[in-house]
């Protein structure tokens, strides 16, 4: 088992008590200088605060400590996905469905590993965008990364959320 997918099945139940949800872990560095980073966001699909990313943070760091999934010391970094978050879950695709996105395939499809276009959406773990060559769908399972690419759209949808979710 890859040991990015052994860290998840250790954080995520913790994550999920406290009303987060799991977006990315990576494990990066070389064994005397390694890191952990952690990505998080609200179940809620409100913002994320530094305090949420805090509080995380020491959670997450006692279930590493009692867990001891990794050999020698490391950084542990708990951070909210951004505005141009990776994509990585088929809701993903459908939750921004109507904003641009790059996505990098494992493998070319039609000779053609990157893609960029606005997002149609997600079905049957097929994602559909249409970029300037017409309507692409690609496997989710062959994608190896995607995220939102930072437009005026995005930042006005994010800044509206944000404001929505101050007056709750």
């Amino acid at each position: 088992m890859a040991p990015e997918r052994k860290l998840e099945e250790i954080i995520a139940p913790s994550l999920d008590a406290m009303g987060f949800e799991l977006v990315r872990v990576r494990l990066m560095g070389s064994a005397d200088r390694r890191t952990l980073q952690i990505m998080i966001d609200r179940t809620d699909e409100g913002p994320i605060s530094v305090e949420d990313c805090a509080l995380a943070s020491r959670q997450l760091s006692a279930v590493l400590d009692v867990e001891d999934p990794i050999s020698g010391t490391y950084v542990l970094e708990v951070s909210s996905p951004g505005i141009d978050r990776p994509l990585t879950k088929e809701r993903d695709f459908e939750r921004f469905a109507g904003f641009e996105a790059k996505v990098e395939l494992q493998e070319s499809q039609d000779g053609q590993r990157r893609f960029r276009g606005r997002l149609k959406g997600c079905e049957d773990g097929i994602v559909t965008m249409m970029t300037e060559k017409g309507e692409a769908t690609l496997p989710v399972t062959d994608i190896a990364t995607a995220k939102l690419v930072l437009t005026d759209d995005l930042i006005a949808a994010h800044e509206n959320q944000s404001s929505e979710n101050a007056l709750h």
